[in-house]
């Protein structure tokens, strides 16, 4: 039997208040979930519930994964993915990135607008975290590929939801 989907969302913010330690500033949806259902990625509204611009797309969530992607971003992983992945390819996933997010806002807002690629960076690597999030969310991005091999992270293990049912928001 599953929740309705008024409990999903009650259910999914809760736990998404207590993965963060905050209660989120915009729309989300839960993208990727653990085998037992509980959250790994969410996908952000491109602009939160004030009209500030959110750059992260794509925000790994899980408490297991965001260790691991934290343990290797404090073993140099940010300067070995930069310095091993080649730049082109960094650089399209900042575009389809960008191309994805930025198809998101509203038709006709004329307000600030998110920039940047895979959370929020314009060149090269900032973050394992948002790399892997955007990966794990079934997109193509070659760092993220390489921070899950170097995690034990494989896709197979996850829910992966083309068209999420839940949309939540603080």
């Amino acid at each position: 039997m599953s929740l309705s989907s008024d409990a999903q969302r009650d259910r999914d913010t809760a736990r998404i208040v207590e993965l963060l330690g905050r209660t989120p500033r915009g729309h989300f949806d839960v993208v990727v979930r653990t085998r037992d259902g509980d959250p790994v990625v969410v996908r952000n509204a491109p602009l939160l519930d004030d009209g500030t611009p959110m750059p992260t797309r794509f925000w790994l969530v899980g408490a297991r994964e965001s260790v691991l992607a934290g343990r290797l971003e404090s073993a140099g992983g940010v300067d070995e993915a930069e310095s091993t992945i080649d730049a082109t390819a960094i650089a399209q996933a900042h575009e389809r990135y960008a191309a994805e997010r930025d198809a998101a806002i509203p038709a006709g807002h004329t307000g600030p607008r998110p920039s940047g690629g895979v959370g929020g960076t314009r060149i090269g690597v900032k973050c394992l975290h948002a790399h892997l999030g955007n990966w794990l969310a079934g997109n193509e991005d070659l760092v993220g590929a390489w921070a899950a091999v170097r995690s034990g992270i494989s896709r197979e293990d996850y829910l992966i939801s083309d068209t999420p049912a839940v949309t939540t928001h603080s």
